[in-house]
């Protein structure tokens, strides 16, 4: 898999994209795979958080995380390629409004990440009736299915638009 998904079209504005009415609290998505590379992983980490347990394996043998690992930024950033495209499929894509994440163990070179979402809580606007916030679980599982990210979002969600005469 190379540093690929397994399904690689976003499917935001697909017919199967779901809007507000397609969600309840409680409801589950599964998304593809998605493998990281160390090459991959340590350029990454070069641009983005170019700390010595994330650029260079020898000197991170010697850190806490006893080797090489993907910046949790990386991994955020694969969490997010895995929803777009196919984990998630909310019509009119993810529209963040906040986040809240974890990391409770590194993701490693090697690694085949795959993500779980549940729809934790959905509250409509009241001064916007055509949308909600939907808060949602994501857990982010490597091969093992060891958990190495944990986030809870809350994202924008649109009604279906009207049908126009």
């Amino acid at each position: 898999m190379r540093g690929e998904v397994s399904s690689v079209n976003p499917v935001s504005d697909s017919p199967q994209a779901l809007y507000l009415e397609d969600l309840h609290v409680g409801q589950h998505f599964n998304s593809g795979q998605y493998h990281m590379e160390a090459e991959r992983m340590k350029a990454f980490a070069a641009e983005f958080d170019p700390q010595p347990f994330h650029v260079d394996e020898a000197a991170a043998e010697h850190t806490i995380l006893r080797g090489l690992a993907a910046s949790g930024w990386h991994t955020a950033a694969a969490t997010m390629r895995l929803l777009m495209t196919g984990g998630l499929p909310i019509a009119g894509g993810l529209i963040g409004l906040s986040a809240e994440m974890a990391w409770p163990q590194p993701t490693r070179p090697g690694d085949t990440l795959r993500v779980e979402s549940e729809i934790l809580e959905i509250v409509p606007s009241r001064s916007k009736p055509d949308r909600a916030v939907v808060t949602v679980r994501c857990i982010t599982l490597n091969q093992k299915g060891e958990k190495v990210q944990v986030m809870t979002t809350k994202i924008m969600v649109f009604r279906r638009p009207s049908p126009t005469p």
